[in-house]
């Protein structure tokens, strides 16, 4: 009878499988805390209605207890009239551009108002934010 003189191992090693997987945990938790759309912390008015329509930029109202900031997407622009440079700016050539405006709860009535009227004006389609009820 012939013997063979080399044996096939059939033993599987999970350590390389495992350190793979480490890294991959590792790069995705690290790659979720980078991805923040909006940064700034705001408290927004609940609704049931929530639309999914894609804004190509948002503009947020925050209220600080002494007066409010105005941020197009994180860049704080200081003014109604900062917003109004910042947004012709980013729309730029755009057709029937949409924003989507986040304001805290607090904001006063005529904010909104005056970004209604600055959408119409300057022929944009503006998105009111908010919260899941």
């Amino acid at each position: 009878m012939i013997k063979r003189g080399s044996k096939v191992d059939k033993s599987f090693s999970a350590a390389s499988m495992t350190d793979l997987m480490f890294l991959l945990l590792l790069f995705l938790l690290i790659a979720t805390t980078l991805i923040n759309p909006n940064a700034i912390k705001l408290v927004l008015p609940k609704s049931s209605n929530q639309l999914k329509d894609k804004a190509q930029t948002t503009v947020s109202i925050q209220d600080t207890g002494s007066g409010y900031r105005y941020y197009v997407e994180t860049e704080e622009v200081g003014s109604l009239n900062g917003i109004r440079e910042a947004l012709k700016e980013r729309l730029a050539g755009q057709e029937n551009p949409t924003v989507s405006l986040h304001c805290d709860k607090s904001v006063a009535f005529d904010e909104v108002v005056a970004m209604m009227r600055m959408a119409k004006t300057d022929g944009f389609t503006l998105i009111a934010a908010t919260s899941p009820e």
